[in-house]
């Protein structure tokens, strides 16, 4: 008898185990969709949260392009490009992200504000706008805000406008979602017209990869596995064209 209520106990405490493990995995949830951005926003104390000695600080600002929506953490452009002067300039580089898929230009200003990061970046991507277009939004609002997170962008890369990268907006309609539809890439043209043309007469640097999403219909490669944005192969070419620039700036 008492053999068998050892045997008892000890299954007893076999499930036990089981099922607070069980309930331990059932607590940790993370959907990257609906939660893209957790592990990269700002740190309320960025000096505590990160105590490591970095050469250089980079913030990449913008939407569902930036983040990387539908593919890995390392795939998206702004971790590429960390790669890539790392071991361009043999240094250690410091990611922050603030950035969330659907955002326009209103959302990206007011997580800025909400998380109010430190003016200390040596380098600063910016890019936005597809979703003022996207959800119909008036122009004349990208033409008032973008203006507003340029300057913000300046203004948190340590005051220097040459600290800054101004990335054109992929068009989608070279994807199985937009099917090639012409107003999408006319909307799209305006949007990063108004963008290049203000940023170049502040003197920052702007980037256009839109021509390479645009292979997209003709090279599925290029496109994500949700038939919408860009791949890690697209993300890589984008950097091919950024890289050049940031290392210049932080040589």
């Amino acid at each position: 008898m008492k053999a068998f209520l050892n045997i008892y106990y000890l299954l007893f405490l076999i499930v036990f185990a089981s099922c607070s493990s069980n309930d331990d995995r059932g607590l940790i949830t993370n959907n990257p969709i609906q939660n893209p951005i957790v592990e990269d926003s700002i740190p309320e104390n960025p000096e505590e949260e990160n105590p490591e000695t970095y050469d250089f600080r980079y913030l990449a600002l913008g939407d569902s392009y930036t983040i990387g929506q539908n593919v890995c953490d390392t795939c998206r452009f702004p971790y590429q490009l960390k790669v890539g002067l790392e071991l361009d300039l043999n240094a250690d580089i410091e990611l922050q992200i603030i950035a969330q898929t659907g955002w326009t230009t209103t959302n990206l200003k007011n997580a800025i504000a909400t998380q109010n990061p430190p003016s200390h970046y040596d380098l600063v991507t910016l890019l936005i706008g597809v979703n003022n277009q996207y959800q119909s939004k008036p122009f004349s609002l990208y033409e008032q805000e973008f203006p507003e997170l340029l300057a913000k962008a300046i203004s948190l890369a340590k005051g220097d406008k040459n600290n800054v990268i101004v990335v054109s907006i992929p068009d989608y309609a070279f994807t199985p979602y937009g099917n090639g539809s012409a107003t999408i890439s006319t909307q799209i043209d305006a949007y990063n017209a108004f963008a290049e043309n203000y940023t170049t007469q502040q003197g920052v640097v702007f980037v256009n990869i839109t021509d390479i999403t645009r292979q997209g219909l003709a090279h599925p490669d290029l496109v994500a596995s949700d038939g919408l944005h860009p791949s890690q192969l697209a993300y890589s070419k984008f950097v091919e064209r950024i890289l050049p620039k940031a290392v210049l700036m932080l040589e």
